[in-house]
This record gives structure tokens, sequence and C-alpha cells, in this order.
């Protein structure tokens, strides 16, 4: 290529000379091709060395195109795995810590102290309770702590522990009177890819728990069913989109046999929980082999001997609305439970072992919230229960209560609250622990201003800081109904009895 511009260089110079006429003798044309020569070289250098260079950078542009698109791809698969930890890291995934938790002072008018709890009428023996606002003398904690993951072939994993304690104590040390229980440890395993059909996305437990679909009347600090023990199950086998089933077999211990004190007589319960839609159908088998041998500690047969239960059988028909009853915007939840011999104990299935064979009851549940307008919102409730041939032949409980609660916003973070109870009780027990046969009335009315956080109407919604006045009265046949219950005792009798105090309340 050079060679060949070289030639053609001389010879366009030699023609040009001619055509101009100018005559040059050998060693001057000969001067001046090898300049021309010379310049020519250098040129050709210079194209050289620019060769070089343009290899040079397009091999770094090479690498760089190769380097972007490592990094690249690089930045892909750290975001993937940054969404991958982010995603285990939400509400299903990881530790949590939950807690529930209520404290509160409560004296009478006479800046005594007093007494309290939902649960102090005669009725609360067999579970009848009453409002619980501005009418709580203790101090209950329960903390859980648990954690939860989802691994990569899709499992759920979930493991739970819960203590608590309660104290009536005003002391800020309570190690002595310390009630201090762990009340569930269990894990679940969920959406096994080993299972299909029904129990594909199913839940399996084993441990100690409460039952997942309990519920309850919260004002009444009342369980409508609770269902608890140590034992395992499966929650969620799905038949179709409107019909799933939880299966469980729970134990729970009445106390010592004769001659073993080490041993104890174990309730075995078998669940088939069912859910339509709103509808539930529940049914509990129970059975406590020798429970008729049951011993008191020193010995002695344990009310009625060989008449104990040793089977029974638990129902509940419930609805869950999304509605007030169908009327308007809010919620409302009603039941029906039946229960016969073990599961004549209708709302905390299986803990009582003193039942007879015989034993019926019958109870009614439900209650609803809803806004009525202009700041007010309501949240009324009833539980009624008739409960024959329970702890002696011929013996009745009956009881019912009416609640309602009340809340009127104020402000964005202060309401004031109402609550009002009646109760009407006709119990017969025969006898039964030196308790005497009673009827009548109770009446509480209580007046709570209180402060919340955010959504002051909200019935569910805490922490709440509150201030309360109680008054409530009874009627006086009720003082005689036994020597151990509250009414008739320490001077707490019938004739109207004010109660002042302030309490906190938080779940999370």
């Amino acid at each position: 290529m050079y060679k060949q511009k070289k030639l053609a260089l001389m010879i366009a110079v030699l023609v040009g000379s001619a055509s101009m006429g100018v005559q040059a003798d050998s060693k001057s044309v000969e001067a001046r091709l090898a300049a021309l020569e010379q310049r020519l070289q250098a040129a050709e250098e210079r194209a050289q060395v620019a060769e070089q260079r343009a290899v040079v950078a397009e091999k770094q542009a090479q690498q760089l195109a190769v380097q972007q698109r490592t990094t690249e791809a690089t930045a892909v698969s750290v975001a993937e795995r940054t969404a991958k930890l982010e995603s285990k890291a939400d509400a299903s995934s990881g530790f949590e810590f939950h807690g529930y938790a209520r404290s509160g002072l409560l004296m009478n008018g006479s800046g005594s102290s007093t007494k309290g709890g939902p649960y102090l009428t005669p009725a609360g023996d067999t579970g009848g309770a009453v409002g619980r606002l501005g009418n709580e003398p203790d101090t209950y904690v329960e903390l859980n702590l648990e954690h939860k993951q989802t691994l990569d072939n899709g499992v759920t994993t979930r493991f739970k522990a819960m203590v608590a304690d309660g104290q009536k104590t005003y002391n800020d040390w309570t190690a002595d009177s310390s009630d201090v229980n762990v009340r569930q440890v269990y894990a679940e395993l969920g959406n096994l890819p080993g299972f299909d059909g029904p129990l594909k996305g199913s839940t399996w437990w084993a441990g100690k728990r409460f039952d997942r679909d309990n519920f309850d009347i919260h004002w009444l600090d009342s369980d409508i069913v609770f269902l608890a023990g140590t034992g395992g199950g499966v929650y969620d086998v799905k038949w179709n989109d409107d019909f799933r089933s939880n299966f469980s077999i729970y134990g729970r211990d009445f106390g010592p046999i004769e001659n073993e004190s080490n041993n104890t007589i174990q309730n075995h319960m078998l669940t088939a929980n069912n859910f339509m839609g709103p509808f539930q159908v529940m049914v509990t088998g129970l059975r406590a082999k020798d429970n008729e041998n049951r011993k008191s500690g020193n010995g002695v047969d344990i009310i009625n001997g060989s008449d104990k239960a040793h089977n029974g059988v638990h129902v509940l028909a419930g609805l869950h609305n999304d509605s007030f009853y169908g009327l308007r915007e809010g919620s409302a939840k009603t039941a029906i439970l039946y229960g016969h011999g073990l599961g004549a104990e209708v709302k905390s299935i299986g803990s009582d072992g003193a039942l007879l064979s015989e034993a019926n009851t019958w109870r009614f549940a439900s209650y609803g919230v809803t806004p009525l307008g202009d700041g007010w919102h309501i949240a009324p409730s009833v539980m009624a229960q008739s409960s024959k041939d329970r702890y002696v032949k011929g013996d009745s409980y009956q009881w019912a209560t009416l609640n309602t609660r009340l809340i009127k916003e104020i402000t964005q973070n202060f309401a004031l609250a109402f609550e009002g109870s009646y109760q009407y009780m006709d119990l017969k027990p025969k006898g039964f622990e030196d308790r005497n046969a009673v009827n009548g009335n109770f009446y509480k009315l209580t007046f709570a201003p209180t402060l919340k956080a955010e959504k002051v109407g909200d019935f569910f919604s805490r922490p709440e800081l509150r201030l309360f006045a109680t008054w409530m009265d009874w009627s006086s046949k009720l003082d005689n109904y036994s020597k151990e219950g509250s009414f008739g005792n320490d001077g707490f009798t019938s004739g109207g009895e004010w109660n002042f105090g302030v309490q906190m309340e938080t779940w999370f």
C-alpha cells in the first residue's frame, strides 16, 4: 500500500513539473523526492500509532460493555435478594411480641377496699358475668412471644409462647402471691407442599394452646366459647370455597386419683369446628375415664362419687355477621350452646370434672357494635344460661345478663364511656358446697371519662386510660347465697355500693 502511494506521488510530481515547464536537475528532483518520502514515512507511522490506539480503545470499550452488563446483572441479583429478604421480614415473618394487660385501683365511697370483678354475683359461679367497666380490682398481664417464617418451599412456621400473671394486691412486689404461668406453648406448620385437595393450605399444630377460633364478649370479660388444653390438630381443611373445618384433640386434667397422687384424671376432647360462610357448627365429644373414682386431697370422694360424668357432648351453633344484625353497619356475633354430662360446662369446655352424668346446660349469647351518629357508638350484649342436674340431682342454675356499653366522642383523644348491666338469677344449688337457694336482681351503672391514642369510637381500639365511678345494687336475698362469695360478706351487702378508681387497659 505504501509503495503504491509513493509511486503515484512521484508520477504526480513529475507530471506536474513537466506540465509547468519547470526544468530541474536530477539531483534537485531526488532531494525533493527524498524529503517527500520522509514525510510520507512519518505520516505512515502516525497512522499506525492511531490505528493501534483505535484497537486499544475498541478493546477498552468492549471491556467497559462487559463490566456494565456484569454490573447490571449484579444490581438485578441484589434487588431480587433484597425483595426476598423484605418479603421474609413482613408481618408473617420474624419475631413478634404481643400482649394484653389491665391494671387499676378500685375503692369504695369511703376510700376503703371493696369487692369487684365481672363474676362477683352468685351467678358468677356458673359463668354469669356482669359488666367489667369500673368493676375490676386486679392486675392481669399476658405476654406473647412469637416467631414466624416463610421458607423457600412456601411452608410457613410459627412458634408461640405465652406467659400470664394475675394479682389483686396493689403492692409493687408480689412474688409471694404470684400466679405466673405458661398458658400457651405450641408450634404450627402451614401450607405443606405434600398435601393436596382439602388439606392444601391447611395449618397443623401441636402443643399447649387456646384454640384459634375462640370468641368472646369483651365488655363482660366472658368467652362465648373457650376451648383450651394440650393436644394437636389441623386448621382450615377446605372442602370448597365456602366450607372449611378444624379438627383437634385436647387434653385437660381434673385432679388426683386415690392412692396415685402423681396421676391425674385426663379429660380428652375431640372437636370438629365447621364454618360455612357466616355460620358455625362446632361439635365436641368428651371422655374422662375413671372420673367417678376421683378423690380429694384427703382421700374423700369428690361430690357424688359414681354419679360424676365420665363422658359428654358439647354443641355450638354460631352466626358471625359483618353488619349489626343485618340492620346497619357494624358487626355482631351470636351463638347457641348445649352441653350434656362433661360438656355441661358450655363456656370453658371440659374444665369442670364435678358435673353429673345427667347434667344439661343451655346458653345463648349475642353482642353487636354499631355507630349511632353524632359521635355516639353502642355495643349491646346479652347472655343467658339454664343448667339443671349440674352438681346435685334436681339442682337448677338460671341467670340472664343484659349489658350495654356506650361511647361518646368528645375529641380525637377523649371520650366518655358509659356502661349499664342488669342480671337476673334464680339459683337452686340443693346444698352444694353449703350454698342456699336464692333469686333476685343485680344492677350496675358506670361512668368513665377515657383517654385514647386514636380511633376514639372504636370499641376494640387500645390502649385506654380511664377514670370511673360505679354504682351497683342487688336484691337483699342474694346476700344469703354463700358464706364464701362476695355478697353479704365484709359489709358488702345490698342497699347500694359506690366504687371509684382509675385503670389502664391495652392490647397489641
